[in-house]
């Protein structure tokens, strides 16, 4: 993949936010854009094999479109400054967790898990962490799991704040109740767990990271670290989509 050229192109949309210079260098977005696929396609290809439930997935089903809706926004920018990719078994609308693939200048990352659930499924989650702690902390506290995802917040001696999101070089959580939800133990050991709102975690990259081809290898040690964090989730979700 041609990481550079999908970097200048993302570089100048971000500067050149219009639709008058959109037009006059389309057929660098088109560029960009294909690079961008080719690079998703080879995500999927690697993923399916340690993940055999999104073999079927293509890039069409996983990718967005780049023109922004502006209607409800108070940003009238015309196009987005990156390009995102969610590879998931049911969809990129699926409450279920998948892998996430996003470029943008200065803030690349890869992400696993899911983005936001319902009130209901949220608290299934929970009860299944207490009902199965022990499996749930071989998932979330294993040596590779803490290298790629861990932080002060993920510490199981440390009560966890809000300071993770997307600007942290890594994390677990997007966000987090204040305290402890209702109906759950507030001195449980898991409560840095059951405050989560999301069960998605990420890693940080660098700008020059999907250069070439080694960034698979690093990509499919991050993404087999976190998935039996997203397959314990997962089984829950399931039931209910």
């Amino acid at each position: 993949m041609n990481q550079k050229n999908i970097l200048k192109f993302l570089r100048q949309v971000a500067t050149h936010n219009n639709r008058e210079w959109f037009q006059e260098h389309k057929s660098d977005y088109e560029a960009a854009r294909a690079e961008f696929e080719r690079g998703v396609q080879q995500a999927i290809e690697r993923i399916m094999t340690f993940d055999p439930e999104i073999a079927h997935v293509q890039v069409k089903d996983c990718t967005y479109r780049f023109y922004r809706d502006t209607r409800f926004s108070a940003d009238k920018s015309p196009y987005k400054n990156h390009f995102g990719a969610y590879i998931n078994a049911k969809s990129k609308k699926a409450l279920r967790g998948g892998y996430y693939l996003h470029f943008e200048p200065d803030h690349y990352l890869l992400a696993i898990g899911n983005y936001w659930l319902p009130t209901n499924i949220l608290t299934s989650c929970r009860h299944e962490i207490m009902g199965n702690t022990a499996e749930w902390l071989r998932c979330v506290e294993s040596p590779e799991f803490l290298q790629y995802f861990g932080s002060d917040a993920s510490s199981s001696t440390q009560e966890p704040t809000n300071i993770d999101s997307w600007d942290q070089p890594q994390g677990f959580g997007l966000s987090k109740l204040k305290t402890c939800p209702a109906g759950f133990p507030k001195d449980s050991e898991l409560v840095r767990y059951l405050r989560l709102k999301d069960y998605c975690c990420w890693h940080a990259v660098s700008d020059s990271f999907f250069e070439g081809d080694a960034w698979l290898d690093e990509m499919e040690r991050m993404f087999r670290a976190a998935k039996p964090m997203m397959d314990f989730m997962n089984s829950v979700i399931d039931d209910y989509e």
